[in-house]
This record gives C-alpha cells, structure tokens and sequence, in this order.
C-alpha cells in the first residue's frame, strides 16, 4: 500500500516536530509544508518536499489525505475549517481553539461532514501512559483519592519574543496545562469542578505565568496542580519524562496518582505499597513497573494513517479535545472570578 500523503501546517516548533516525524515515518509520506513564512519554504527545503503558502495552493497542486494543523493557536479554528470544506481529514493541534465557542464550531462542522477530526494530545499515545491508564483501572492502586502534578520550568526571554505567546490565546494554563488536564481526564474520568489561582508578577504580561488549580472529579478524585513557565526546576512532563530530546531529562516525577492501596509515580511508573497490612507504621514495598518505550509523535502519525486508511476510531478525537479545553476554559473563568466553577452537577455526574 502506498504512503499516506500528509501536509503540514505551521513551521514553528510543534510543526517542525511533526514534518520531521512524518518524513521519517514509513507508512507516511510528507507532501508539503504549508506556512506563508520564509521559515516554511527553509523546512520544505530541507526536508526535501514541496512548499505552499496556503492550504488552497496546496490542494490545487497536489491533494493531500490529511493534514496536521500546527499554527498559531488563534488560527486553528479557520484552518481547521478550510481542510474540513476541502473534506481532509486532520489533527488540529492542541488547543483545538483559543476559545470554547470556536472549538465547539469546529467539532460541529467536522461531524457534520462525517470527516476525521483529531486533537493533538500526543501524550495519551505514550506507551507509558497507557501502561499507568492499566494499572489505575487493574485495581493495583486500590480506590484512587487524588492527584498530583507540576508543570514548573522556565522559558527563557526569547521564547516570548514571538508576539502572540504574550497575549490572549496563549499562557500556561492553555499551552501546557492542558496536557496534563488531558492526561488526567485520560487516568480518571471526568472533571466536575474547578477552583483555580493565577498570577503575572514577574513578566506582567496579558497571560499568566503562575497557576494553582484543583479539580474535582465525577468518580470523587481530587486533582491539585500547579503551573509555572517563571520557575526553575526539574518537575515537569518536559523535563522528566525524555519525550522530547531538546529538553535535558531530570531523574524526577512530574504526577503522583494515590490511592487506598497503594500509589503511582508518573513517569518512572514506581507503585509503592505496604506488603501486608496497611499503615504508616509498616515498610513501603516499591516496584517499578516495565513498559516498551515508542515515540508518541511517531505513534499519533501511524494512528492517524490507520484512521484515514483503514477507518480506526480516533483515540484523541475532536470530541475529546473540546472535553479537555472546556476544563482549562472552567480555569481561567474560577482565576478570574475566585470562585468555584461547577461543569457537571453532582447528581447529573453520578447517574
């Protein structure tokens, strides 16, 4: 069977990753980069495949099976709708949206039109992952009470030197917290409420940089954590788990899951609990848990072939990605009001 065309949208540094994993990718074939910038035609360049400036030139030249949308966040919604009326299949990176209202518009439209639509969150392909969404729902953890986790690193000065990563639209909480809501709601279910603090103390820009949330969920699970692009530190998906090679790896946890009987380190997947009767008194027996590493970009791309060619269910759908941005958007409104935002009401989440 021939390669699967895919174009990439956006020659940033989400798009860069991607191209470089389609082009690498057997089952794939890279037919385009499609970014107006001289940036775009430099990566076209390099990776040896046609460039456009729009998607509209592209599919006049030479149509492509699916795209991956990696461009400014505030844009996603726009191209995402050029490739659903072009009807291409695609993976809209996270966020879907910068805003609710266009993310529920853009899910509407492609089923409406009966076209793939997947969210970027690339995590839930982690082999790890799905090792610990196993052990969670084996019962090894026993009833599962909270979670924890951290989002603190430092981006440096020149990673805002790009205008819109200052402003609406872009932030922590919409950027990287939302990886970890998506996990979350991934490991436990879904969230019902949303208390949430944030803060710009230090740069001052229109978003945040600091960010204290607590989720509560239908099952009864409290989750706590907190965002910071302004700390420095080793606890973070980024800087823990070694997905990503440009950032150095740290010997650190970046979740802890906790539960009646025993508790989960994410990523080291280490499972501590007492042998025999439970009690703080008693040893802590710990096992680390084994699992085959694969690359979670490298497996979203195959996922996304065997959507397009062979029909498969989306495993981060459009659907889901608007589950998950309606959380970060319940975070930003209770940081904004201080006050507890309610998404599923306690009855309607225990029918």
């Amino acid at each position: 069977m021939a390669p699967v065309k895919l174009a990439v949208m956006g020659a940033g540094l989400i798009g860069r990753r991607h191209a470089e994993h389609v082009a690498r990718e057997p089952g794939a074939l890279l037919s385009a980069i499609v970014d107006p910038s001289e940036v775009g035609r430099d990566l076209a360049e390099r990776l040896g495949t046609r460039w456009h400036r729009s998607l509209g030139d592209l599919i006049a030249a030479d149509r492509p099976e699916g795209v991956i949308i990696a461009t400014p966040n505030q844009l996603h919604v726009e191209n995402g709708l050029e490739a659903i009326e072009a009807g291409i299949p695609a993976i809209v990176e996270k966020p879907l949206a910068d805003d609710l209202a266009g993310a529920a518009r853009l899910v509407a439209a492609a089923e409406r039109a009966g076209l793939p639509l997947l969210t970027g969150h690339h995590r839930r392909y982690n082999p790890m992952i799905a090792k610990a969404k196993e052990i969670v729902e084996s019962g090894r953890l026993g009833r599962v009470l909270a979670i924890q986790g951290h989002f603190w690193l430092m981006k440096p000065d020149d990673y805002f030197e790009v205008g819109w990563r200052r402003e609406e639209g872009a932030g922590p909480i919409l950027l990287n917290l939302i990886h970890d809501v998506d996990l979350f709601r991934h490991l436990c279910g879904e969230v019902v409420s949303v208390q949430a603090l944030s803060s710009n103390a230090v740069r001052g820009h229109a978003v945040e940089e600091t960010a204290a949330i607590l989720l509560r969920f239908a099952n009864g699970v409290l989750a706590t954590v907190t965002v910071s692009d302004t700390i420095v530190a080793p606890w973070s998906w980024e800087l823990t788990t070694g997905e990503n090679p440009a950032y150095p790896q740290q010997d650190q946890s970046c979740y802890q899951i906790g539960g009646t009987h025993g508790s989960l380190t994410i990523p080291q997947l280490e499972i501590w609990s007492n042998r025999d009767k439970r009690s703080w008194w008693e040893p802590l027996v710990r096992e680390r848990v084994p699992f085959v590493p694969d690359d979670p970009l490298a497996r979203q791309i195959r996922h996304f072939c065997d959507v397009i060619r062979k029909g498969a269910a989306p495993i981060a759908s459009g659907r889901e990605g608007l589950a998950t941005l309606t959380v970060i958007d319940a975070v930003k409104r209770a940081a904004r009001s201080g006050e507890t935002v309610v998404l599923i009401e306690p009855a309607a989440s225990a029918a």
